[in-house]
């Protein structure tokens, strides 16, 4: 079983889990990570340029090195959130490809197939990542959805919104 497998959108979206018992929770391990402060002076997303579907290992891989790069800075400094929620139940139809297996192979008959992962289903101009810093850290955010986006299965760019400050009376 290949991601690339699972990539392109196809039929209509399988997401009850009432009818798939056995499906697995999703692998992103935080969707927010980093500290949640009003005084951020920028906001990167990381947009995708194309319509996928993108594997939760993919969206935890992305997640994970962009943490990575933005750990330098300081977990005080940013925050990350991950945007797009796999809920797209991925299901495979396993058949044994080994001399002999013809007796145990079903073939066709009966192949709905077993949840095997979780998607979500991304379309052009989604936002796959967000991240938020102060305007110190931006080269390296920059750096770190670059890193992000090495992780994903399509093309993305990253757009960068400067915020504006709360005004305080």
């Amino acid at each position: 079983m290949h991601g690339k497998n699972y990539r392109e959108i196809k039929g209509m979206a399988y997401t009850s889990k009432k009818f798939a018992p056995g499906a697995p929770n999703p692998k992103v391990a935080r969707f927010t990570t980093g500290k949640a402060r009003p005084d951020y002076d920028y906001m990167l997303s990381l947009v995708s340029d194309g319509r996928v579907q993108v594997r939760h290992n993919a969206l935890e891989a992305s997640r994970v090195a962009a943490n990575k790069k933005l750990a330098l800075v300081g977990e005080e400094n940013y925050q990350l959130v991950v945007r797009s929620y796999p809920h797209i139940i991925l299901r495979e139809n396993k058949m044994i490809a080994t001399a002999g297996a013809d007796r145990l192979q079903e073939g066709m008959r009966k192949a709905f197939g077993k949840p095997i992962g979780l998607a979500a289903r991304v379309g052009i101009g989604d936002t796959v990542l967000e991240l938020r810093v102060k305007s110190e850290n931006l080269e390296k955010a920059k750096e770190a959805m670059h890193a992000g986006s090495a992780k994903l299965p399509m093309k993305t760019h990253v757009q960068t919104v400067r915020l504006e400050k709360p005004v305080t009376a």
